[in-house]
């Protein structure tokens, strides 16, 4: 069984539709693949922090299994499928575009912490961090690219319309965060970096990536701005995709570029179906 995990945005975009699903692929490839989604929360959950997403909602659904499973964590779903993977044998455990060193963001951390800093105080009013705040970030780490994009689509074809509108439609979307999830994405892992330090915790142990047993690899985008290629975990079987954070998945060198090789990965392991 493959289990993919994310957290930021739908899960969605690794299912867009019948033509560009990952999932999918995987399933006619001979895989049980199933996607987990963390649900929408509230503002009764707002204490809920990223380890707690881990201790108390996915690793007692893998527990439920009848056997240890692949976990394949997307973005911020890698670093959580990490910490899982210490916690519970699996079977293997494959990131793609997942941030582990979140120094390797560099300068753009002291924006990343202004804009948090801005939005703070509404956030906890509401106990709840948007998806729009996140996606305002995402913005800020490249403007320029997301300018071009819409000045792209002005003089787009008409066959290509829809896919885009389905596209942006994922990207602006989804649920909210939990305010203790916010926080820790923009307060313990982008400022502090506890994952690349050594320093992050989950169900009172320490996540060490490097000292996993099970088989890994990493998919590393080389041209991502939501999560740079500094940022990954440096993983001795590391694959380098020449694709964007979310082309890599969709785009149209996706097969090619990350399918294919995840899939044969997968294949190879020697509890997998």
């Amino acid at each position: 069984m493959v289990l993919i995990p994310s957290l930021i945005n739908p899960p969605t975009i690794l299912d867009l539709s019948a033509e560009a699903s990952l999932l999918r692929w995987l399933g006619a490839q001979g895989h049980a693949a199933w996607l987990f989604d963390w649900g929408t929360p509230d503002a009764g959950d707002r204490a809920m922090d990223i380890a707690d997403h881990v201790e108390w909602l996915l690793l007692p659904l893998l527990r439920t299994l009848d056997a240890p499973p692949v976990l394949v964590g997307y973005c911020l779903g890698g670093t959580i499928a990490a910490a899982a993977a210490t916690l519970m044998p699996v079977a293997g455990l494959a990131t793609i575009a997942a941030p582990w060193n979140f120094a390797g963001y560099g300068e753009a951390r002291a924006d990343i912490a202004r804009h948090w800093a801005g939005a703070k105080a509404g956030c906890e009013a509401m106990g709840l961090v948007p998806m729009e705040l996140l996606q305002t970030g995402f913005w800020m780490l490249d403007p320029a690219r997301t300018v071009a994009k819409y000045e792209a689509f002005a003089t787009m074809a008409d066959a290509a319309v829809p896919a885009f509108l389905q596209m942006e439609d994922w990207a602006n979307a989804g649920p909210p965060l939990t305010l203790a999830a916010g926080r820790d994405l923009f307060e313990t892992m982008i400022a502090a970096d506890r994952p690349g330090r050594g320093e992050w915790r989950v169900a009172g142990r320490t996540i060490d990536l490097h000292r996993l047993a099970c088989p890994m690899v990493e998919f590393v985008s080389l041209t991502d701005r939501i999560v740079p290629a500094a940022t990954a975990a440096g993983l001795p079987d590391r694959r380098d995709v020449a694709a964007g954070h979310v082309g890599m998945i969709v785009g149209s060198k996706a097969k090619a570029g990350l399918w294919t090789p995840l899939a044969d990965w997968i294949a190879r392991l020697p509890r997998s179906t």
